[in-house]
């Protein structure tokens, strides 16, 4: 039956005989389990097995942990591309060490994985609360970022030069790939250095969580992007918004924008593919009966209409054509061969919201995220990142995050709402 093998088992690098230095905290038991199902049929399926049924190991600290403090050395590494909230991030991890577990010597690389393999070419930076105090204030990442894959042996050389202990590993699925590969070049060599992921990816789109840091401000700016949108277009007479999003394979952003704006009329998402003449026709009619429209376009929508370029980016993604440029010229065509007068007015506030220093909730976020991450390598945990599940969280292993892109369930509340929301037919 699917999903009845989920094994969330989290690698350990040894046991834990040190007891922790925390004060004021309730520990985490080590056999606290997060279900990873919600539904009470599925769970008595189950339990009729004599199964247990899957749950996420408890992120939170441990009472007993296996690194000691005192010549402990931790790394940080952002990769891949920007997102509110990463130096919240960085700037809690090294509270965290330095206040609550006395680790004094933290370091930053340099531009992503690139840095630490050529860790003497970019030196790391020496990561102090004071050097970070006032970071979370900026948008982006104070230690740079980059793209593209390092051999995971030679990363390894460089950990093991620089006596790193725990490395941080901030990023999305192919940062979380890196980090897999790393982990299991530790494994093979018998060190004892742990490998913790924290999510980091805008469009809400890592597997087996729930929710990722940066998304909630993604939508808040973007829904000022749909609004700018809806009201350029009610000004003019046949005005059309459009508005292109962040969402490469999952349209999260667009979807949940959508539905926090209200004035959209239609959303297409990359998990949808559709008609293009069927959209144009659907929208001249609601220019003929309204004399107005927004339209959100994902990214990663529409993209069987455009050329078929297989060229991909440092990371090995496709590189895809701009559906936001496409649709406003077809737009722009179809209505002028139908000898209809419209103003559209396109937008793309991409780079403006990733850039962006995180909101409150997510700033929030990412403080919890990055604690719970301290906590997960003080305690030898390895090839993980920091889950979020049902509002709890969670560790999980890092071939599980990374295994496959979250998308949006189309016969789910989700999409069903946006579509109730807007009105849109089935395109």
């Amino acid at each position: 039956m699917e999903n009845m093998n989920l094994d969330f088992s989290i690698a350990q690098l040894g046991k834990n005989n040190i007891l922790s230095s925390l004060t004021r905290f309730d520990f985490t038991p080590e056999d606290e389990r997060i279900l990873y199902h919600d539904d009470i049929a599925e769970i008595k399926t189950f339990l009729e097995a004599g199964i247990d049924p899957p749950g996420f190991e408890a992120a939170g600290p441990r009472e007993k942990i296996y690194f000691n403090s005192t010549n402990l050395k931790c790394g940080i590494v952002t990769c891949g591309g920007l997102c509110p909230g990463i130096n919240d991030v960085i700037r809690a991890i090294v509270m965290s060490l330095y206040y609550h577990y006395n680790v004094k010597d933290v370091i930053g690389f340099q531009y992503g994985y690139e840095g630490i393999r050529f860790a003497e070419k970019y030196p790391p930076i020496q990561l102090t609360p004071q050097y970070v105090s006032h970071i979370h204030d900026m948008g982006g990442t104070i230690l740079g970022s980059s793209r593209g894959n390092q051999e995971a042996s030679l990363m390894v050389d460089a950990l093991v030069r620089l006596n790193i202990g725990i490395l941080f590993t901030i990023g999305g699925d192919g940062t979380l790939r890196g980090a897999h590969a790393i982990a299991e070049e530790v494994n093979n060599r018998g060190l004892n250095i742990s490998v913790i992921g924290i999510p980091k990816t805008i469009d809400n789109d890592i597997s087996f969580i729930q929710t990722t840091f940066g998304f909630d401000t993604a939508v808040s700016e973007a829904r000022r992007a749909t609004h700018t949108a809806h009201i350029e277009a009610i000004g003019v007479r046949n005005g059309i918004g459009l508005v292109k999003l962040m969402g490469r394979d999952s349209g999260f952003i667009a979807a949940y924008t959508t539905l926090a704006d209200k004035d959209v009329n239609y959303c297409l998402v990359p998990e949808n593919p559709f008609d293009l003449n069927k959209f144009l026709s659907i929208l001249k009619q609601r220019i003929e009966n309204r004399g107005h429209a927004v339209v959100v376009v994902a990214e990663g929508a529409g993209q069987h209409l455009l050329d078929d370029n297989k060229a991909k980016d440092a990371s090995g993604n496709v590189r895809y054509g701009d559906i936001g440029l496409f649709l406003k010229d077809e737009i722009n065509n179809y209505f002028k061969m139908n000898n209809t007068e419209i103003s559209l007015k396109y937008i793309d506030p991409s780079y403006m919201i990733r850039s962006l220093s995180a909101n409150a909730r997510d700033s929030a976020l990412c403080l919890m995220f990055a604690h719970c991450a301290v906590h997960a390598g003080m305690a030898g945990k390895t090839d993980m990142v920091v889950g979020y599940w049902k509002n709890r969280f969670t560790h999980v292993p890092i071939p599980f995050a990374a295994s496959l892109r979250k998308k949006i369930d189309l016969s789910g509340f989700l999409w069903q709402s946006v579509l109730a929301a807007t009105g849109q037919p089935n395109l």
